[in-house]
């Protein structure tokens, strides 16, 4: 029997859907197979797609996005808009989209199964939902029209080049595109920052956050969302301390977050941000070790050495830069995942236990920028 005639039937049952919506099976299922059980599961109700989002308990996809032969200049043949890679059966697919010659580059960290796409002035972002190819476009922000502005007038070069964040506010649900710069460097305003947030919910639309962050950023690091906030690195101050800056999604507020070890960073290339596991973790290169900082779970007031990686091991993998690689995931409760920033063609597993390192995905096309994400249902309304 075929899926259309099964699909019929199922429908022809009547039972109610908030009665299968709570039924633990159906959460359990994979996001393929539900979404060949009924036309009705194509349009689930939002709650129902969070629970099953939550209760997928295997290791995240890596989704690459904007991959080409970096040897080849545009227009190029082997272009490919996103790639998704199933790391431990290194099973990689490319994903069609509507959008095959367009580069964008990606927030670095995923929610709810979704990602954010962005360009820094030439293009409009757009939400993917990659499991389920659903994509929604957002408007440009100020800072991009700005931006756009100053390329015309070949300026380009004195255009700061922020990173986004995306997330949710975990208490309305409403999800958020937030782009925090250094106002002085566009020439905007006095303030130290200025805020621009796009809000899903009511407004859908862009407005300034006010007051904005008081803390100049790193340009140069993306914005990491955990657990309802999206963090970044401030740049050193006067103590020359770089410190972590958290925005809470659902206040607006910004606020440091304690005191971390990495106080004083000569090269902020040399620490990476990111989410392990829920848990918001920073990677800091102190050859000729690389060690990995998380922040409690429970006080968020204390930070914990987690691991402590060996880098005369991991610089035999890539001897031409000899740097940390960029942390990605924690795969079997226990492997780390990593991504290489220098040469973006390779992921690499590393095994704590055994110190042993493979090779878990290499390419002959580098890609803007990889991120880990849950297949899911979920879309934007």
């Amino acid at each position: 029997m075929g899926t259309e005639t099964e699909t019929t039937s199922m429908e022809e049952l009547l039972i109610p859907h908030d009665v299968i919506e709570h039924n633990h099976i159906m959460k359990r299922l994979d996001v393929k197979t539900l979404k060949s059980v009924s036309k009705h599961w194509r349009s689930t109700t939002p709650s129902f797609q969070e629970r099953h989002h939550r209760g997928q308990s295997r290791d995240p996809l890596v989704l690459f996005v904007s991959l080409s032969d970096p040897s080849v200049r545009h227009p190029d043949p082997s272009f490919e808009a996103m790639r998704t890679l199933v790391v431990q059966s290194s099973l990689s697919v490319q994903i069609p989209t509507p959008w095959e010659d367009k580069s964008y580059d990606v927030c670095s960290t995923s929610c709810d199964g979704l990602i954010c796409l962005y360009h820094f002035y030439e293009l409009p972002s757009i939400v993917v939902n990659p499991t389920t190819r659903w994509h929604r476009t957002i408007p440009r922000c100020n800072y991009q029209l700005v931006a756009a502005e100053n390329e015309e007038r070949d300026e380009w070069v004195e255009v700061p080049y922020p990173s986004p964040g995306f997330g949710k506010d975990k208490i309305s649900g409403t999800y958020k595109h937030v782009w925090l710069y250094n106002s002085a460097e566009l020439g905007l305003n006095d303030e130290a920052t200025t805020c621009e947030v796009f809000d899903f919910g009511a407004t859908n639309a862009w407005r300034y956050l006010a007051p904005a962050s008081p803390h100049l950023i790193f340009h140069s690091q993306a914005p990491v969302y955990v657990d309802g906030s999206l963090h970044w690195f401030t740049a050193s101050s006067q103590e020359g301390e770089t410190m972590v800056l958290s925005l809470d999604l659902h206040t607006e507020t910004f606020q440091v977050v304690t005191k971390a070890p990495f106080l004083h960073v000569s090269n902020e290339f040399k620490i990476v941000m990111c989410n392990l596991k829920g848990r918001l973790c920073v990677s800091e290169e102190k050859w000729p070790n690389q060690v990995i900082w998380s922040l409690d779970d429970s006080d968020h007031k204390t930070w914990k050495k987690v691991y402590s990686i060996d880098l005369t091991i991991t610089s035999s993998l890539f001897p031409r830069h000899m740097k940390a690689l960029a942390p990605l995931a924690v795969l079997d409760e226990d492997k780390l995942l990593f991504y290489d920033r220098e040469t973006r063609v390779a992921l690499v597993t590393h095994d704590p236990k055994t110190k042993s390192y493979e090779f878990a995905y290499t390419s002959k096309l580098g890609a803007y920028g990889g991120v880990c994400y849950f297949p899911s249902l979920v879309s934007i309304l």
